[in-house]
């Protein structure tokens, strides 16, 4: 997966990109992929000038990061993923960024769906799991995973027991449907997160609901770090602003609910947005 040589903005179409930083070795704090050599990192980020998104562009090749490489860099083996869940699980509900996402997606669906609804929920790109983990604590929905990487499966299986689908989503050929589809940080690392949200539409169940979180790019560039912070690391090809977001939904063929702009406790800045089907009847 790489991406170079753009003329215009994905979202809004716009051709005016400027450069808004040039990288020529690893910021502070980004992963060292084991599969990206030190003195080939070159990579650029540009700005639209209209609906303000910021793109990754680069030659650098990305295509294994999430069936091997992010986990194995990142948290070295299960063992890792094990003791890195097991931390998340134990901060304060007021330092931990799930915790805060539990709680409004329950608060949300809660208003959204029958009291009386046993949901069905799809999480893409699970991760650590502790999202669905904590769903499974607070709620009795059905919950399903699906995440490329064999180890982060086994960990999803074994220690939070929820059902998991080993495979890159865009992928997955099923006939299913799901209440609740949630793409948490997981957007920004595809090439083309229209035609990811395009397929979790096809999944929805009539009715259904979908949530988003993704790194706000125009709150990142404006703190004292700007480039230099995580939502701008190199495994990110998109940073959104409220505008883009909008537009990826447009695009998507899909209806906004509500999208909010925050900094979470782990001083992440984030865009989140509840979507439906433009059609969509409750």
């Amino acid at each position: 997966m790489t991406r170079n040589n753009l003329d215009s903005c994905p979202f809004c179409e716009s051709k005016d990109l400027s450069l808004a930083s040039a990288f020529t070795k690893r910021p502070q704090g980004e992963t060292e992929f084991a599969s990206l050599k030190k003195d080939e990192y070159r990579r650029k980020l540009l700005e639209c000038g209209d609906c303000g998104h910021f793109l990754s562009s680069h030659d650098i090749d990305l295509a294994n990061l999430y069936e091997e490489d992010y986990a194995s860099s990142t948290y070295g083996n299960e063992q890792g993923i094990f003791k890195a869940y097991t931390k998340v699980m134990e901060l304060p509900s007021n330092q931990s960024d799930n915790t805060l996402r539990v709680n409004r997606i329950i608060d949300f669906a809660t208003d959204y769906f029958s009291s009386s609804q046993k949901l069905e929920v799809l999480d893409i790109g699970s991760g650590l799991c502790v999202f669905l983990a904590k769903i499974k604590m607070l709620t009795d929905w059905n919950c399903t995973a699906v995440e490329p990487d064999e180890r982060y499966c086994n960990h999803a299986k074994d220690t939070v027991g929820v059902e998991v689908i080993p495979q890159d989503y865009r992928l997955v050929n099923w006939d299913r449907k799901f209440n609740l589809i949630t793409l948490n940080k997981v957007l920004e690392h595809f090439l083309d997160p229209i035609e990811v949200l395009k397929k979790c539409a096809s999944d929805l169940a009539s009715g259904g609901l979908i949530y988003i979180e993704l790194p706000d790019g125009k709150s990142a560039a404006a703190d004292e770090i700007g480039f230099e912070r995580e939502e701008f690391f190199i495994d990110h090809f998109h940073a959104f602003t409220p505008e883009s977001v909008k537009q990826l939904v447009r695009l998507a063929g899909l209806n906004l609910l509500s999208i909010e702009c925050l900094c979470e406790p782990s001083s992440k800045y984030t865009i989140r947005a509840f979507i439906n089907k433009s059609n969509s009847i409750r």
